[in-house]
């Protein structure tokens, strides 16, 4: 034991010394996250610098040899502002006050690019296409990144969660930002200057939360209750599942065992201990709210020896996230991660009997919802050379090793996003803002409203970053079978329409990538191609060069006679077909009914007509969710954007 030895003051005295002592020598002085080691600063801007110190405290800041002398204000906070800086570093930047002063090294002059969204722009070049050699080839220690946490606030905050910077290397690339990650490769061997991206974005969030409350239109006040009510609510749902869950000792927080252990895969397996749940449907809609993790479904088909003999194919509808299908016990077909892809796994005589046969299915929910979902005639057994017939059903049920996660929604909530992951980086010089989001409003309402609400939003951050020019580009919304369209509506394709609205701003564009995506993932993994559209915008929005960084535009159309002639914004780029023949293209009368058409190149037109219409008066292209046949291009190969002529 160690003895320290104390000498008693008078109450009186220590407070005398305590008031004797300056205020400002009491208070550290701080910086930003965002301007800490590694930092990229943008170039050629005014080089604004804050932070905070003692009420009224001198600070002097120094870059390079530059320097300012600024006084805080009675909070405590300061902002200085130094002479634009050419590219180049690496640098230091210095702020004193008083005896205390804070040094970050390393910097970087160059473009710093705000990448932000949901989650494929959160999308890491782990997973990307080619992810191995991409990652072996990222030795430029001049691209870096900085990764904002998902956070929340129901207030304006000041300060960053834990973030810093990270340069590129084979040993860090692989948690960048892949589309931000090939965009910023571009422009750095066009530009050869330091690139920075701010990684910036929470999955699944909608455009609300990354509006202040004036743009979204909101009050704090309600903001916050509407919190303590979704809180409470979330506290009995997980109890309930907390109860529902204790029949099973020790399945949560447990450690799922090796899906080829099969553990419940067995076909004799005792089920006493299992209990009924609805299929096809997500298990937190039958009591199992904020439940992720492993857990198993079971069920029993009956065959007749001919069939056995034959073989089977079974229909699973959908599974959330990953599955492992059994049939008697042998493996019949897994998917990794595929949310929204339908299963169907073909099963070899060998695996069947006449008679009873099992069906087991061990799912992995990695977040959200979780289970077997779909339709009910989305399940079903198909016997090869006989007719098919219903598997769904009561199952059974048994989690294996899950936990609970409230499904608090923060990311769905307005302003919140903003108050804590975007307004703590203000006033922060930007060469641009980098966008990708919008699957999340693509409910038919939610997604016509985005064309006010997008433009509002770069509206706000143009003025929040106190750059009335900041150029702003934007990913349109990929090819994707969700599965929602109708007849007549399509949110997916009105989401987009909204998008392409905000070209009437200044110092935009967009990335149109209807061909790159993967009708069966919300995540397509070619987001080279991503980043290269975003680069060529860049190139000529933000750098001025002329080059062709846009497919063909629609702008307006003719009716002659039993056709519509379609006229295009071409850039320079000739129109061209991308295949034998162009499709995509429907068109209507009067009637509203829009009909398969016939197209074809005339010049920078593009003339379409259809048998049955002998009186048009509007032309839709591409306007679907997954508009796979969309076909027309420039001679560069860059898709048009879809559109329609009509506004009904």
């Amino acid at each position: 034991m160690s003895h320290i030895r104390t000498t008693s003051l008078p109450v009186r005295w220590l407070v005398a010394l305590l008031l004797a002592v300056p205020v400002a020598a009491q208070a550290r002085v701080e910086l930003p996250l965002i301007f800490g080691d590694s930092a990229v600063l943008q170039r050629d801007q005014p080089m604004r610098v804050w932070g905070w110190s003692g009420p009224r405290a001198h600070v002097q800041v120094r870059f390079d040899h530059s320097k300012a002398d600024v006084t805080a204000d009675a909070e405590g906070r300061w902002h200085a502002q130094l002479p634009a800086h050419a590219a180049g570093g690496p640098f230091e930047l210095s702020v004193r006050s008083g005896k205390d002063e804070v040094v970050s090294h390393d910097l970087l002059v160059g473009d710093v690019y705000l990448a932000s969204g949901q989650s494929n722009m959160e999308f890491e070049l782990y997973k990307a296409r080619n992810a191995a050699a991409e990652i072996a080839h990222a030795t430029d220690g001049a691209i870096r990144q900085i990764k904002v946490p998902d956070s929340w606030s129901i207030r304006p905050s000041d300060h960053l969660t834990a973030s810093h910077w990270v340069a590129a290397s084979p040993e860090t690339a692989r948690d960048f930002s892949a589309v931000a990650y090939f965009f910023a490769r571009e422009i750095r061997a066009d530009q050869h200057v330091p690139i920075g991206i701010i990684n910036d974005n929470w999955g699944g969030s909608r455009i609300e939360p990354w509006m202040d409350a004036a743009t979204a239109g909101v009050q704090p006040a309600a903001i916050e209750a509407r919190i303590r009510r979704e809180g409470a609510a979330q506290t009995r749902l997980l109890a309930g599942t907390r109860q529902r869950l204790a029949r099973w000792k020790g399945v949560l927080e447990a450690t799922a065992a090796d899906p080829a252990q099969a553990r419940y895969a067995a076909a004799g397996l005792d089920e006493h201990d299992w209990t009924p749940i609805a299929v096809p449907s997500l298990w937190e809609s039958q009591g199992y709210e904020g439940m992720d993790g492993v857990a198993w479904y079971r069920t029993h088909f009956r065959l007749s020896a001919a069939e056995a003999a034959r073989g089977v194919t079974l229909d699973l509808g959908m599974i959330d996230d990953s599955d492992f299908s059994w049939v008697n016990g042998t493996l019949i077909g897994q998917t990794d991660n595929a949310w929204n892809h339908p299963r169907h796994y073909r099963v070899p005589p060998g695996a069947l009997h006449a008679g009873e046969n099992t069906l087991a299915i061990r799912v992995e929910d990695l977040g959200g919802g979780g289970g077997v979902y779909g339709e009910p005639a989305d399940l079903a057994i198909r016997p090869e050379g006989g007719q098919p017939r219903r598997l769904a059903g009561p199952w059974l049920f048994r989690p294996e090793a899950v936990r609970l996660v409230a499904t608090d929604q923060k990311n769905q909530m307005p302003t919140l996003l903003y108050n804590r992951m975007i307004h703590p980086l203000l006033p922060l010089s930007l060469r641009g803002v980098l966008w990708y989001q919008g699957e999340a409003n693509t409910a038919d309402a939610d997604a016509f409203v985005y064309r006010d609400q997008f433009k509002a939003l770069i509206r706000q951050w143009r003025h929040d970053f106190q750059q009335p020019d900041l150029p702003f580009l934007w990913v349109q919304l990929a090819n994707f079978k969700q599965g929602t369209d109708t007849a007549t509506t399509s949110g997916w394709a009105m989401l987009r329409e909204s998008q392409s609205a905000a070209l009437a701003l200044p110092h935009t564009a967009q990335a149109v990538t209807i061909d790159v995506g993967d009708p069966d993932t919300i995540h397509p993994t070619n987001k080279q191609a991503v980043g290269h559209r975003l680069a060529l915008a860049a190139r000529h929005v933000i750098y001025g060069e002329s080059l062709v960084y846009s497919g063909p535009l629609y702008r307006a159309m003719t009716v002659k006679g039993h056709a519509i002639r379609l006229h295009f914004a071409t850039a320079g780029s000739a129109l061209r077909v991308r295949g034998e023949a162009l499709a995509g293209f429907t068109i209507a009368g009067a009637d509203r009914h829009f009909h398969p058409a016939r197209a074809r190149i005339d010049g920078d037109d593009v003339v379409v007509q259809a048998a049955n219409v002998d009186a048009p008066v509007a032309v839709r292209y591409g306007w679907s969710e997954n508009p796979a046949d969309a076909n027309l291009v420039n001679a560069a190969g860059l898709p048009a954007s879809p559109f329609r002529t009509d506004s009904w």
